[in-house]
């Protein structure tokens, strides 16, 4: 464990509404803190339903340095497992796949689907295989999206389920298929990598790109006051029946929120860019229906496509970025849809905040760093999870290490 009091002291010379101390964006004993403090504790995003279409699917992923297996077994059900054999620890699985039976390729222990052990060569007779089964992980699915928890006991999930689950509804994701799916290493600590992707105020001047669709003017949490675009946008979502209203919990929200004029999807011209809609009310233009969980996840929905981005600490300099694309299940590339026009924005949006991020972190590296004042307005979402990371932060220690 790292040194629990040293972090308590940082935690303690965070000013409110200010960056964090230099220390939690990069010292190496606060990577293994934010780990078993945040990342083992919380809900985290790992992809959706439609990625495990049939029995036997599977898709693996690292949770820092731990191995998760998410797959479905033969009723149709989907289980999460620790992706460690219960004979030496290899991990049973890689990669995305579909199998009959879950297969260490170490020593050949066989398990079911649904995580018993059913074969384990030359071992004792007194051996008893129903003692060895996987470790089993918290699974939740919400309007075909798949989260896990790795806490033995999760935060409670259902409240998110129920404001959550009638926006992202319209959406079909049941119908749904993965286009694809881009990777970046960003030499940067996972903090600074989610401050920036909490704000916009950064965006007209380093995502011209973006800002052609996103509504960059707009406060943190969409209040565009005295607006007549925005007014008709609510009053025409609430004509559609389509909710809109900004719901939120400790750890998560989610908010429907109107494009710039004009625009109807995320793309390079505010256009869409597949023919075949997954939410057809409206004619797809519904603006974008963005949720986001802290730690580590956003997602924007509109009406042609699902974006999802999700990061992954490696290092206490380095992060996984991973991002999706959804689209409807019939929607055939080339002919309703061309996949550099579908990911074109992000994909430069996403490099664009790679250079931000790992910029940011050789400042914050600088002797000079002394932690600066966030704005209330334009940055109110990075403040929000800031203040989540520590006050969770401050919980774990105070449960681990009273003081």
């Amino acid at each position: 464990m790292s040194d629990l009091s040293a972090i308590r002291s940082m935690l303690a010379a965070r000013r409110p509404g200010h960056s964090l101390p230099q220390g939690l964006y990069n010292d190496p004993a606060v990577h293994d803190f934010d780990m078993k403090a945040i990342f083992a504790r919380t809900w985290l995003l790992v992809g959706a339903e439609v990625e495990l279409p049939k029995p036997g699917s599977y898709l693996t992923l690292e949770v820092g340095q731990w191995p998760v297996l998410v797959l479905r077994d033969r009723t149709g059900t989907l289980r999460a497992f620790h992706n460690s054999c219960r004979h030496r620890g290899a991990p049973v699985c890689s990669g995305h796949g579909t199998t009959a039976r879950l297969v260490c390729p170490y020593h050949r222990w066989t398990y079911e689907l649904s995580g018993e052990l059913v074969h384990a060569g030359r071992m004792p007779n007194d051996f008893d295989v129903s003692d060895y089964a996987l470790k089993p992980i918290a699974i939740e699915t919400l309007a075909g999206i798949i989260y896990i928890c790795l806490a033995d006991d999760p935060p409670d999930f259902a409240p998110f389920r129920a404001a959550f689950a009638p926006l992202l509804a319209p959406h079909d994701l049941a119908n749904a298929k993965l286009a694809h799916t881009s990777t970046l290493v960003e030499k940067a600590n996972w903090k600074l990598v989610m401050e920036n992707a909490r704000e916009c105020y950064h965006c007209p001047g380093a995502h011209p790109e973006l800002s052609v669709t996103f509504p960059t003017g707009a406060s943190a949490h969409f209040d565009y006051g005295a607006d007549q675009h925005a007014d008709a946008f609510y009053a025409r979502m609430r004509a559609l029946g389509l909710p809109s209203d900004e719901v939120e919990g400790d750890w998560w929200q989610a908010v429907r929120f109107p494009l710039n004029e004009g625009c109807v999807s995320m793309t390079l011209d505010g256009q869409r860019s597949v023919d075949r809609l997954m939410c057809e009310t409206g004619d797809g233009d519904i603006g974008s229906l963005r949720w986001a969980l802290e730690p580590n996840n956003f997602c924007h929905a509109t009406g042609d496509f699902v974006f999802i981005f999700t990061c992954m600490p490696t290092g206490p300099h380095e992060t996984v970025v991973t991002a999706k694309w959804l689209v409807h299940k019939d929607a055939v590339e080339g002919v309703d849809y061309d996949l550099e026009r579908l990911t074109a924005l992000w994909e430069k949006t996403n490099l664009q905040d790679r250079d931000l991020a790992e910029n940011n972190q050789r400042g914050v590296n600088s002797l000079g760093y002394q932690p600066g004042p966030y704005s209330p307005d334009a940055e109110a979402l990075l403040i929000r999870f800031v203040d989540w990371y520590c006050a969770s932060a401050q919980t774990f220690i105070d449960e681990v290490e009273p003081a």
